[in-house]
């Protein structure tokens, strides 16, 4: 299998899919195996669950100092993001006009964004990022 065709067939990564246990209902990104709270798969079976990619900003900062291979990204904010289903995730909040303008009660969405690449003729690497939601029939700020 090639380097592009498994980090498509990553489910979490580009589909944002993650678990829901059959018990007692909870929804949980990264897919877990087993529900931390029913304890074990006899009792509640997990099964793969596709997120709205919808959610709410509970805090976030903006980065000025950058990991290696995100210097030409600075400044972008990052958030914990709570999915309407519950769970949280840590993510980059991109398509503002300004990193600080990212505040908690923000709704967001997920969108597939480019996250890095190798190099002017490397391997570019796509993945989940949020951007502000727009409702229906509101104007963005």
């Amino acid at each position: 299998m090639g380097v592009p065709r498994f980090w498509r067939e990553q489910p979490h990564r580009y589909r944002l899919e993650g678990t829901r246990c059959t018990n007692c209902d909870r929804v949980y990104f990264p897919p877990r195996w087993v529900c931390p709270v029913c304890r074990r798969e006899s009792v509640g079976k997990m099964e793969r669950h596709k997120m709205d990619g919808t959610g709410t900003v509970v805090a976030s900062t903006v980065v000025h100092d950058p990991a290696p291979g995100f210097e030409d990204q600075v400044p972008y904010a990052v958030a914990i993001i709570e999915l309407d289903e519950g769970c949280r995730l840590t993510t980059q909040v991109s398509d503002v006009a300004d990193p600080h303008d990212v505040v908690p009660g923000m709704r967001v969405k997920s969108a597939f964004r480019r996250i890095q690449s190798d190099g002017a003729s490397g391997v570019i690497y796509y993945g989940t990022k949020f951007v502000p939601l727009v409702e229906q029939g509101s104007t963005p700020s």
